[in-house]
């Protein structure tokens, strides 16, 4: 009876809060920021403390051309991963961290953590590595939008899958997509540039290869 009600607590807990190691990863996020928007505001040590983690931490597209030198040896390999732990401000990490939480409840609730984990990394690679390709910004890029939209991506990928076998219209799914496409190009063009499209985009692919791969669904998008 124990280990019944165990497993009914566990299965409670899983739908109603998001999975305990994307908390952990939020809460990183969440720290640095923190501590970056405590020092621009003078509570704690300077405002240069946000110019040095992007110096050391965002993704830099001059760096992949040469036409900057690296400020430590194998930063050309770190900026892939460590410009998603960084953001430019509380509402940029708010916006990231509630689709982060959400999505990726709902993903690891089908494949579990360690291939959402997965996801997550390869998706803020792809988001970098199209930034690098696509982008001609000679600025930082920061934002966990990269691995977020590679959880959009899963998403819209299980939706299509549970269609195509059940018989139902694909029609949703395709304004879904054409809807986010939409979006990302009026707030790119409302920015000014401003908005790394490049990186959802890649993020965003790397997200419906995984769906496609070694992440399908576990369960049907309806019971999740």
């Amino acid at each position: 009876m124990r280990s019944r009600t165990t497993n009914h607590n566990h299965d409670l807990d899983q739908k109603v809060g998001a999975p305990a190691f994307l908390w952990w990863i939020v809460g990183i996020i969440a720290l640095i920021e923190f501590t970056l928007s405590a020092a621009d505001a003078g509570v704690i040590g300077t405002p240069d403390w946000r110019w040095i983690a992007f110096t050391y931490g965002a993704f830099w597209q001059p760096l992949l051309s040469n036409d900057v030198v690296p400020v430590f040896s194998g930063h050309v390999v770190t900026m892939f991963i460590t410009y998603a732990f960084l953001h430019g401000g509380i509402a940029h990490l708010l916006l990231n961290s509630v689709v982060l939480l959400a999505l990726g409840k709902m993903v690891a609730g089908s494949v579990g953590a360690i291939k959402t984990t997965v996801i997550l990394l390869f998706s803020a690679i792809g988001g970098a590595a199209a930034f690098g390709m696509i982008s001609t910004s000679s600025g930082p890029m920061v934002g966990a939008s990269g691995a977020v939209f590679g959880l959009i991506g899963v998403w819209q990928a299980w939706d299509y899958l549970m269609r195509k076998q059940l018989n139902l219209p694909i029609t949703p799914v395709v304004r879904s997509v054409l809807a986010i496409a939409v979006a990302n190009v009026l707030l790119a063009f409302v920015m000014s540039g401003g908005l790394a499209w490049e990186a959802h985009l890649g993020g965003w692919l790397i997200g419906v290869a995984a769906a496609l791969t070694f992440a399908r669904p576990g369960r049907t998008i309806s019971e999740l």
